[in-house]
């Protein structure tokens, strides 16, 4: 684990590094779901260190890729359903995502702008600790009292900007000199909003059956939280799927469920899979684990709301031409 110093100066440097270019899955009952606190209300955390020590901070950052389907092909009266899936990037091995190569373009484009964010990555912060304090009764909770937090941008800006507070000495993760974290729940604009979130001001010590639990327990390795990078085959399913959420076609099972569906959406082992067009490329494992949406944490974008696929069909026909030229240049 770095020193408060150390986790300053990286921060600093991935800020300077941002001003210089041109932001789990559901049913986890050890994940505290501080968005569903009443508005109002405020939750105590205490944060824990990661348990890879390769990290310097005390969180993850994970980022997903919204694909929006107008519903699922074959199925009458289908519903719109959301499709999360990994951007590569997350990984910093140097690994383009397939879909953020074609978005960036688009913010050249005024036009294209709104779209753009549609399928820009949604950025969130896996960390972990304990409730010290929660105002709502959970249903279950798990033997190991350290939780998981999913925290949104809005949050860990707060718990940033206090990091690089020079008043703070002491990391808020340590033993006996750390901080408290409370989110606080209000409304803002009709959304929820955590911008009143803050740190305590007065230092405590992990009690002894904190203590004991971390012995016990041990703390969790936050990169296992990650989703599995994708393979070559899976990352071009991504592109797939992306190009069909563009030119708004349902989701078609036949051709995704093996690799990525919807939240609560059951394989159904069909062996009509379609394989990637652009090339030929191995059968998945059957093992392989698949990426469904993830639980709501509660958390709105900030950016305008893009038009509606059906409002804008000859932007759409455009991006799609712009897709499928740069392939045919590749």
């Amino acid at each position: 684990m770095a020193t408060l110093a150390e986790i300053r100066a990286k921060l600093q440097q991935q800020e300077n590094r941002g001003s210089t270019s041109s932001s789990t899955q559901g049913g986890d009952r050890a994940i505290y779901a501080h968005w569903n606190i009443p508005e109002g209300s405020t939750a105590k955390l205490r944060f824990l260190p990661d348990g890879n020590e390769k990290n310097d901070f005390f969180w993850v950052e994970r980022n997903m890729i919204r694909l929006p389907f107008m519903g699922i092909k074959g199925q009458m009266d289908s519903k719109p359903v959301m499709v999360q899936v990994p951007c590569v990037e997350m990984y910093n091995d140097g690994t383009a995502c397939p879909i953020l190569g074609e978005v960036r373009g688009w913010f050249k484009d005024p036009s294209l702008e709104d779209m753009g964010r549609k399928y820009w990555k949604k950025r969130g912060y896996i960390m972990q600790g304990f409730v010290r304090e929660s105002p709502m009764n959970e249903d279950e909770t798990p033997e190991n009292p350290i939780r998981r937090f999913i925290i949104s941008p809005q949050i860990f800006n707060v718990i940033k900007a206090a990091l690089m507070d020079t008043e703070i000495e002491e990391l808020p993760t340590d033993f006996d000199l750390g901080l408290d974290f409370l989110v606080s729940k209000t409304q803002k604009g009709g959304y929820a909003d955590y911008s009143t979130s803050k740190w305590s001001r007065k230092e405590s010590e992990l009690d002894s059956q904190e203590r004991a639990a971390v012995e016990a327990h041990g703390l969790f390795d936050l990169s296992e939280f990650l989703p599995k990078k994708p393979s070559e085959t899976e990352l071009k399913i991504i592109h797939q799927m992306f190009e069909a959420s563009v030119d708004g076609q349902p989701y078609d099972p036949d051709m995704f469920e093996q690799y990525y569906r919807p939240a609560g959406m059951q394989y159904s082992g069909s062996s009509n899979k379609s394989a990637p067009a652009a090339a030929p490329a191995p059968a998945p494992q059957p093992a392989a684990p698949v990426v469904e949406s993830t639980t709501d944490t509660g958390w709105k974008e900030t950016t305008p709301s893009a038009p509606s696929v059906e409002a804008s069909d000859t932007k759409t026909a455009d991006i799609l031409a712009m897709i499928r030229q740069r392939k045919t240049e590749d």
